[in-house]
């Protein structure tokens, strides 16, 4: 997800977790990025109907407001920490369990359950991913990806149909990022794509206004390129 917002394929998964089963491999999942909602469920292997025997997530567990990290495991690996004091795997890390972190993380999920977050980010994921279906319109639009929740990314091309992509000379990061700011929009352009991840609170409007503001981000690198 993290490097342009690539969805897999629905069999990906279910697969992957299928070969750890039958060789006894642990599943670890990386969900830093895409857990708490961001992708229109809690976390974004429930998408596949998976569960990993460990997955790590961090930021969004506090919204940001304080740094937090957590791994989450498995009763069977969970369990295979205890035992006796001679033999039990003893981890410890200078600022874990901090008392501000964790109350921001509890604080944090309670109003997310309170104001339903997670589907309002599923919701207004769908209608944000419609309407940038429209971006096709541009030349310069190799591909709109998304459609799980709040984190979508626009991919920018030289050529559509051979997917060439502009050359480090076009100065396409530069002038995306630029014009992004322009118009008063704070976000990042990684390689050759616009990524999008609005906060799960977001309105029908507010989106309107992102992809509208984007729409002339887009006219306007297909004007200079």
């Amino acid at each position: 997800m993290a490097s342009g917002v690539h969805v897999p394929h629905p069999d990906y998964w279910p697969t992957i977790r299928e070969i750890c089963d039958k060789y006894g491999v642990l599943l670890i999942c990386d969900e830093v990025i895409t857990g708490f909602g961001r992708t229109g469920k809690w976390f974004a292997t429930e998408h596949w109907g998976i569960k990993p025997d460990i997955f790590t997530v961090a930021k969004a567990l506090t919204s940001g407001y304080q740094p937090i990290g957590a791994t989450i495991t498995s009763k069977a690996v969970a369990d295979a920490f205890i035992g006796e004091p001679s033999s039990t795997f003893k981890h410890l890390i200078t600022f874990g369990g901090n008392p501000a972190a964790c109350a921001a993380a509890l604080a944090n999920l309670e109003i997310m359950e309170q104001e339903d977050m997670v589907t309002n980010s599923a919701t207004m994921g769908t209608y944000m991913y419609e309407r940038l279906q429209s971006f096709y319109k541009h030349p310069i639009v190799g591909e709109v990806r998304g459609g799980m929740g709040l984190l979508a990314a626009v991919e920018l091309v030289k050529n559509r149909d051979t997917r060439e992509k502009f050359p480090a000379e076009a100065g396409l990061v530069q002038k995306a990022t630029e014009s992004m700011h322009k118009r008063g929009l704070l976000g990042r352009f990684m390689g050759d794509a616009l990524h999008l991840a609005p906060p799960l609170s977001i309105t029908k409007d507010e989106i309107d206004h992102l992809v509208d503001s984007l729409e002339g981000v887009v006219t306007e690198l297909e004007d200079s390129l």
